[in-house]
């Protein structure tokens, strides 16, 4: 068999955005690919119907869509030279193009005076649209010509500084988000002519949007200098043409001190996923509550102790798609259970049901009402992403794409070998990855790597995961597992707040003594250990707590609680509420899980591996944690990557992936191979 190269992933197929036309006849979904020349991702829309698959577009720019109706998609793209022009002044616009499935290119549609975000068909000619607001310029979209340009030289002379005097002030892969709010427009459109209308206030920012029988129903709320992410208020909207200048408003129904999800109709009834986060924090899974109408008041439908979305970690996926459906007086969705993600209803009397439960990785799907199937994209057998056909009555599951057969034909892929474990009272499981032509006889001989999931609310399944694999090629036994703070196991096992470095830690090593001891063929000198976000964090403990591995790579890390505090876009309330402290009452307690208290153990050679543009974990939490090796004379590399976020393992130009996977397995080749 060949041997998986570092590069292979430039020829890998990614899948999303899958979605039924309105009758069910046919659906559409989008697929990319690398393209290293452009360092770039190219997509391109394609159709699925009567079993077949079919190429829509060829530009490599078409990634989002939405069915107008049975025979035509509107997607947004910049094609001719009056947008490109548009573009290159700074104008914010959203142009549509219409493809016809009867045939001919796709041809201008309609333009929006602003950068939609999401677009959804109200009645008649009426539309709503979820799009960008700077509450500094709300009216931006009935500005003149002259005005947007003044505008835009203004933005222009400004583009040395930025103004922040609000929290959360910027957001990983959108930038600063200053003043930014999602607004919501009625739209008229007749033909190629829009009017637009602006609904909500200049700082309102939009949650949540459902049509229902030509009624909308909106959810959000006015944010100000601090985000309050447990608070919304429902409002609902009739319009009509003959008063779309006059009447039609967003009416408030009732205030709710919770965290929204999804909202969603089983036949006439109307419901809400929402936490109120009392129970296990911010990271609470939702409940299902029903909305009685017109007062809005909440009666609880279920109370899930399970996720209602897909957490399974890869490095192989560009793009997402729906995790949940009403259809009829069931609610489809999908929920991680254990190290896989599945496909569940709900029925409208709250009981659960399991319809999809094979291992691996349901990554979005569609459903209809005109019939009893459903298209999903799925990670299953170890392989990449292809389109599915499920019976939601049988559960019987069909493969109808092959985009990734051949780039992983007479190819070693290892299989997941299972291994468990009882740590602090809980059992652990996971995974060990045999490397390629692997003997079991050789004892002591073989070098391993040990990968941490992010989160730590996700988890690590038997789904293909290219780094991985990669280092399986190259001759390394891989092992993974799910600690305590992991998803897949209800809320409280998923709960950690004030417990980082604790019981999570000692999960994480007990595993990797029962890895040791369940394959000796694992030179235990040479285990060399990585990680990601939660993955950084726990390897930057690792380091001040343990010298057992030979070196590790700490990447995209917290480092530091007390200075994470205010930095991160997901808000001041993640570290407070994750640590149980906070910086001013009682900073010690911060302080005694932070990596950055136990630097001055450290003795292996770490390497740092950050992106400039990542707000999540700012790179100056991989900043300190390797000044303080530095300074203790521990061997240390950081590696700062311009322009990449949080994301950059997973949808990080082309290029700046290979650097980055070429700079961790390289440190894994020096301090694994002596």
């Amino acid at each position: 068999m060949k041997q998986l190269q570092l590069e292979d992933f430039l020829k890998y197929k990614y899948l999303s955005n899958i979605a039924y036309a309105p009758g069910g006849k046919r659906a559409a979904f989008t697929v990319a690919n690398a393209n290293l020349d452009d360092n770039s991702y190219e997509r391109r829309l394609y159709l699925y119907e009567d079993g077949k698959i079919k190429q829509l577009t060829d530009l490599g720019k078409e990634g989002s869509f939405l069915w107008e109706d049975e025979e035509n998609l509107l997607f947004p793209a910049v094609r001719n030279a009056a947008d490109k022009k548009r573009a290159e002044a700074k104008e914010q616009f959203t142009s549509y193009y219409r493809l016809s499935l009867t045939g001919g290119e796709a041809l201008p549609a309609f333009s929006l005076p602003f950068s939609a975000m999401s677009l959804k068909h109200l009645k008649d000619d009426l539309w709503l649209c979820v799009a960008s607001v700077d509450a500094s310029c709300p009216d931006y979209y009935v500005m003149s010509a002259s005005e947007k340009a003044d505008y835009a030289k203004k933005l222009e002379d400004d583009k040395d500084y930025e103004v922040f005097d609000e929290t959360p002030f910027w957001a990983n892969g959108g930038g600063v988000i200053n003043k930014k709010r999602s607004g919501l427009f009625l739209l008229k459109i007749d033909g190629s002519d829009v009017k637009a209308r602006r609904l909500t206030e200049p700082f309102f920012d939009v949650s949540g949007l459902e049509i229902h029988k030509g009624k909308a129903y909106v959810t959000g709320s006015i944010r100000g200098a601090v985000e309050n992410y447990l608070q919304f208020t429902l409002f609902s909207l009739e319009a009509s043409l003959s008063d779309f200048f006059a009447s039609a408003a967003l009416k408030p129904i009732k205030t709710y001190d919770m965290q929204p999800g999804r909202m969603f109709f089983m036949e006439d009834r109307f419901f809400i996923t929402a936490t109120d986060a009392k129970r296990f924090g911010i990271n609470e899974n939702d409940w299902i509550y029903e909305i009685s109408l017109p007062d809005g008041e909440l009666s609880v439908l279920r109370k899930e102790e399970e996720n209602m979305y897909s957490s399974v970690g890869s490095d192989c996926r560009l793009g997402g798609a729906s995790n949940m459906k009403a259809k009829g007086d069931k609610l489809y969705y999908l929920t991680t259970r254990g190290d896989s993600s599945h496909l569940y209803y709900i029925d409208i009397k709250g009981d659960s049901y399991p319809v999809i439960t094979k291992p691996g990785s349901i990554d979005g799907f569609a459903a209809c009402d005109a019939h009893d199937k459903a298209l999903m994209i799925a990670m299953y057998d170890n392989r990449l992403q292809e389109l599915y056909e499920a019976d939601l009555v049988s559960g019987e599951i069909t493969k109808v794409s092959s985009f990734n057969d051949e780039v992983l034909s007479d190819v070693y892929v290892a299989d997941y070998q299972p291994v468990s474990v009882v740590s602090e009272g809980l059992k652990i499981d996971g995974y060990v990855m045999l490397p390629k032509d692997y003997d079991p006889s050789k004892m002591a001989s073989y070098p391993a790597v040990f990968d941490i999931h992010g989160g730590p609310k996700t988890v690590y399944g038997p789904v293909f995961y290219h780094e991985m694999q990669l280092w399986a090629n190259m001759g390394y036994f891989v092992f993974f597992t799910n600690p305590k703070g992991s998803d897949g196991r209800g809320n409280e096992f998923a709960d950690i707040r004030g417990h980082y470095g604790d019981t999570d830690y000692r999960n994480l090593m007990d595993f990797c003594d029962a890895v040791l001891e369940a394959y000796p063929q694992i030179d235990k000198n040479r285990v060399c250990e990585t990680g990601g976000s939660y993955g950084g964090f726990m390897t930057n403990w690792i380091i001040g707590h343990t010298d057992r591995f030979c070196c590790t790579a700490s990447q995209r890390s917290i480092a530091n609680w007390v200075s994470f505090y205010g930095i991160s876009d997901i808000g001041p309330m993640f570290a407070v509420d994750q640590n149980a402290a906070d910086p001013f009452e009682n900073p010690e307690k911060m302080w005694d899980h932070s990596p950055m208290k136990y630097a001055r153990n450290a003795k292996t050679p770490t390497l740092f591996i950050h992106s400039d543009e990542d707000y999540r974990c700012p790179m100056a939490e991989g900043l300190q944690m390797h000044t303080s090796l530095l300074m203790n004379g521990v061997e240390t590399r950081l590696v700062l990557f311009h322009g990449e976020n949080h994301d950059l393992s997973r949808s990080g130009k082309p290029r700046h992936r290979i650097r980055r996977l070429s700079e961790i397995t390289k440190w894994f080749e020096k301090y694994s191979r002596k």
